[in-house]
């Protein structure tokens, strides 16, 4: 099979597309910058910024190890700011500073081409989140930045992280579709192969920039995935939508 008849193929058959949210879709990086920058401008917005993403993957491991029981994303972004703001001069801030810095996960924005490519692909495919963030960040997030989900899925949905495999199955079993109708949409590797390893489709989206400027990623093709893309706009242009 060529190439345009495995584009075509695939955009016959997949009937969901599940995206993944942290980078792919908001901007975290830029906008707890942004947030940092306007509230607190003595601070290192950058590193703040990495140093609290990257308390992220060892909190969920916890979790999955069984290390600590199940716990919202909402809580571990909790544990991982009251750790390291003592690092950035912040120890002193009250609870109810910390509450609202904390909902800054709730108020990421969107990469400037998520909403018209959501609304693109929206037309053809079911389109809704998996998110190891919990339902009531994602709904927070997606009514202040406009995502047009038609649903939404969490972690806290199958009570697992990604990349379990009860997270990407859970997707096809919800909307009682094969795996291979259902294609992850990330910008993580990682979580593509997951889902590739639980035999959904797969579509590499390019940010790279998700972690500043300043550390910019390698957003090469690999050939595990089904499509690679610019954008949310190059791939709806890629599956007709």
């Amino acid at each position: 099979m060529n190439a345009d008849s495995a584009l075509q193929e695939i955009a016959r058959t997949v009937q969901v597309l599940a995206f993944d949210t942290f980078g792919t879709v908001v901007d975290w990086h830029g906008s707890i910058v942004r947030e940092m920058q306007q509230h607190h401008p003595r601070v290192d917005a950058d590193a703040f910024a990495r140093a609290w993403r990257a308390g992220y993957q060892p909190a969920m491991a916890r979790v999955m190890s069984g290390a600590q029981g199940w716990t919202l994303i909402d809580a571990l972004h909790r544990q991982i700011l009251d750790e390291i703001l003592p690092r950035f001069g912040l120890a002193h801030l009250g609870e109810e500073e910390r509450v609202h810095l904390n909902r800054v996960w709730h108020r990421l924005s969107p990469w400037p081409d998520c909403v018209t490519g959501l609304t693109r692909l929206k037309r053809r495919y079911t389109i809704t989140t998996l998110s190891n963030g919990n339902i009531g960040l994602l709904t927070h997030m997606a009514k202040r930045a406009g995502l047009p989900w038609d649903c939404i899925l969490s972690a806290e949905v199958f009570r697992a992280y990604k990349p379990d495999p009860a997270t990407y199955l859970g997707v096809a079993r919800v909307f009682d579709l094969p795996p291979q109708q259902v294609m992850l949409v990330a910008a993580h590797h990682d979580d593509l192969a997951g889902a590739r390893a639980c035999g959904l489709r797969t579509a590499y989206i390019e940010r790279p920039l998700e972690f500043g400027a300043g550390h910019a990623k390698d957003v090469s093709p690999r050939p595990g995935n089904d499509l690679h893309a610019r954008d949310l706009l190059d791939l709806a242009d890629q599956l007709g939508a």
